[in-house]
């Protein structure tokens, strides 16, 4: 836009300019031939006296006229009856001849300039018209490049300069007033999800002072109904958790057996999936609409969390992190912290003890990393579709690798499971850049 309205100044201002210097050069031309001929005037005058004055004598008129045609710049000539002429450009024309006789000056535009002809009469001696010599002065029209004329042409392109430059100013700076508050607001519109961003103050023209208005406003509402959302759900978490408590005392008070056993887990799968969904409704609190996390650290610090209990069952916990700078995902620290939880938990859960487990992180080609998790056990079912929400192969939630997978999907990544080079299983979990 800004780019735009200086183009179209430029280019109108140019017109103007145009329209407006191509006739006043022209003009200046005209005044700079109009001093010339005032000036040749004045010298014709002082040659006709000189003339008149000498008779038939041409040694002084000749004398007079080397000196006056070096130092004019015009150019005199006296031309007699009898075809004689005294000066540079002797020989006459039909003009000259129609001047003699009907003894009228006169003022003719020629070829590159303007000459005047005056016939000068030798007084009482003189035999009429026949015998009536004509001062002849030619003005050569005022050269592009001669002193005043040029100093007239730089003075009307200086102010055509000036003038553009001025023109391409305030349109810069009246662009500028536009894009530079809409810019602001669509830096503030694509950092909404970043809580520390605060919105710009109202600037620039009435309707985008409006428009910042109608944002502000707009992102206002959603705030408070995600504070309405997060309250609801911190609401619900609460009261949840005083019947589980309750159920979870009267299984525990039943006597031992395959019923209280069958039941205590069932209530298990209850808490685990009612804070799966209490911790997916508060995504938005903790990682905003724009999720931006250095993941390498996250991950190195959270797998290094297990090593003790590796080291209690006798298992090597390998962990490889490339080195270098960090690398950001599109998922938050939590969710981070608890794929590789939801990870090393299903090593440690589904494997016997002494299986070794080796954990390698790699940057993902256009960003991102690709998390790998390989174990020495007996690997996945081939019947079971183990990221499939609720499906498991093991007597358990289902849940763990279907959060896992929910996280790499929602980062522009995937998960996929196989086999590890040792015969156990590998998950590799593919996490994309932030968006």
């Amino acid at each position: 836009m800004r780019r735009s309205l200086i183009v179209t100044v430029a280019a109108a201002v140019g017109m103007v300019l145009l329209a407006m210097l191509v006739p006043m050069a022209i003009l200046m031309r005209d005044y700079a031939l109009e001093d010339r001929l005032a000036a040749a005037a004045l010298e014709l005058q002082a040659t006709e006296s000189v003339v008149s004055g000498a008779g038939s004598d041409k040694g002084d008129v000749s004398v007079y006229v080397v000196r006056i045609n070096e130092t004019s710049d015009s150019v005199t000539t006296v031309l007699y009856p009898d075809g004689t002429g005294i000066g540079p450009q002797p020989g006459e024309d039909e003009r000259v001849v129609q001047s003699r006789q009907t003894g009228q000056a006169r003022v003719d535009d020629v070829d590159g300039g303007a000459q005047i002809l005056v016939p000068v009469s030798l007084g009482g001696s003189s035999g009429g018209a026949a015998d009536t010599p004509v001062v002849r002065v030619f003005v050569p029209e005022p050269s592009v490049f001669s002193g005043p004329t040029a100093r007239a042409y730089l003075v009307l392109a200086g102010l055509g300069a000036v003038l553009l430059l001025g023109a391409l100013l305030i349109a810069d700076r009246v662009g500028r007033s536009f894009v530079q508050p809409i810019g602001r607001l669509a830096t503030y519109a694509q950092t909404l999800g970043d809580r520390r961003t605060s919105p710009p103050a109202p600037s620039g023209p009435a309707e985008v002072r409006e428009l910042g208005t109608a944002l502000r406003r707009l992102v206002g509402r959603i705030e408070l109904l995600l504070t309405r959302e997060r309250e609801t759900v911190a609401d619900l978490s609460h009261r949840l958790r005083t019947p589980i408590t309750s159920l979870r005392l009267r299984i525990e008070a039943l006597p031992p057996g395959d019923d209280r056993a069958r039941l205590s887990e069932d209530l298990d799968r209850l808490q685990v999936m009612v804070d799966h969904v209490v911790g997916e409704a508060r995504r938005s609190e903790r990682e905003g609409l724009v999720a931006g996390t250095p993941a390498l650290a996250v991950l190195a610090d959270r797998a290094a969390f297990w090593l003790p209990l590796a080291e209690d069952q006798g298992r090597t916990l390998t962990i490889d992190v490339p080195t270098g700078p960090d690398e950001e995902v599109h998922a938050s620290e939590p969710d981070l912290a608890a794929l590789v939880d939801v990870l090393l938990d299903n090593v440690f859960t589904h494997t016997p003890e002494g299986a070794g487990i080796a954990m390698t992180i790699a940057r993902r080609a256009g960003g991102g990393v690709v998390l790998t998790v390989d174990d020495e056990g007996p690997g996945f079912p081939d019947d079971v579709d183990v990221v499939r929400r609720g499906a498991s192969g093991a007597d358990s939630s289902g849940l763990g690798l279907a959060i896992a997978h929910k996280t790499a999907t929602e980062s522009g990544g995937g998960l996929v499971v196989g086999a590890s080079p040792a015969g156990g299983g590998r998950v590799v979990v593919d996490l994309g850049p932030p968006a």
